[in-house]
């Protein structure tokens, strides 16, 4: 499989399993500070469906919030990731890496909140308690390669990390033990055992 690389922008090369939709909803880094964390998500829409567009049309404000009752809860949220990672493994880019997406919310990292200021955030399509497929664990992997070859990425938690007590993601169902591994990620830069 080929490797993942980033471009002068913060974003991804064009590539097989790779695609760019891109959202409105980012800003500016403070100070063109280097993200130094890596968040993990997961998101289904509507909950426990995988592979449709809603997802993604969430994240450029083009959900059609009628398609299903439970939708309409998340009218006038404005939010992003910089990456999705679909069930098959395909990586679609949302915000480059070099900007600041909305993915953490409030939160907090070693002492210091806002985490979306200094983080990269990847949405795993999923569940807390649906197992996540191989195909994924092979994407994050290489997708979290690439990154750590362009940004001093230090140290990746869920948003259940950052955000305890608001957030569960990206649950039980992930297996932190596999995912360093195949990344590359040393055990002590990876969320504490419970």
């Amino acid at each position: 499989m080929s490797r993942l690389a980033l471009d002068h922008a913060g974003w991804l090369e064009p590539g097989p399993g790779v695609r760019r939709a891109p959202s409105p909803n980012f800003d500016a880094r403070p100070d063109d500070a280097p993200p130094f964390l890596l968040v993990m998500h997961n998101i289904s829409l509507p909950p426990g469906v995988f592979g449709g567009p809603e997802v993604v049309d969430f994240f450029q404000n083009q959900l059609d919030y009628s398609s299903h009752p439970w939708l309409e809860r998340l009218r006038d949220m404005r939010v992003s990731a910089h990456f999705l990672v679909r069930r098959n493994g395909e990586i679609v880019q949302l915000v480059s890496t070099d900007a600041r997406a909305w993915h953490a919310g409030v939160s907090q990292f070693e002492g210091r909140e806002r985490c979306n200021d200094f983080s990269i955030g990847i949405e795993v399509e999923g569940t807390d308690t649906t197992p996540y497929t191989d195909d994924q664990y092979l994407a994050i992997a290489r997708l979290s390669r690439a990154l750590r070859e362009r940004y001093p990425l230090r140290a990746v938690r869920g948003h259940e990390h950052i955000a305890p007590g608001r957030k569960t993601d990206p649950g039980p169902a992930f297996d932190w033990v596999r995912f360093g591994q195949q990344a590359g990620w040393s055990s002590h830069l990876l969320p504490p055992a419970e």
